[in-house]
């Protein structure tokens, strides 16, 4: 699956983008953002409050409890704001 980063979500990952294999226990957008945590510290720094990350799949902004099943693309971003 393709991964991209947005904003200081990418600037903390140091990455815009990367192919990364879904672990199978993980389903949800939500679940996928925990494990991406784990995955060292830039990812533990980008995702310490995964509450306030938004997310796409296939360029579609869904809710962390969003299934991952079939998505080829998952993008992170901050929230957006006006102004």
């Amino acid at each position: 699956m393709t991964v991209r980063y947005f904003a200081w979500v990418r600037e903390r990952v140091g990455r815009s983008e990367e192919q990364v294999t879904v672990p199978p226990s993980v389903a949800t957008v939500g679940e996928f953002a925990r494990w991406l945590a784990t995955r060292g510290p830039e990812y533990a720094e980008a995702f310490k409050r995964a509450d306030v990350v938004r997310a796409a799949l296939d360029q579609v902004h869904v809710k962390p409890s969003a299934p991952l099943a079939g998505a080829r693309e998952v993008a992170f971003f901050p929230p957006v704001t006006g102004g």
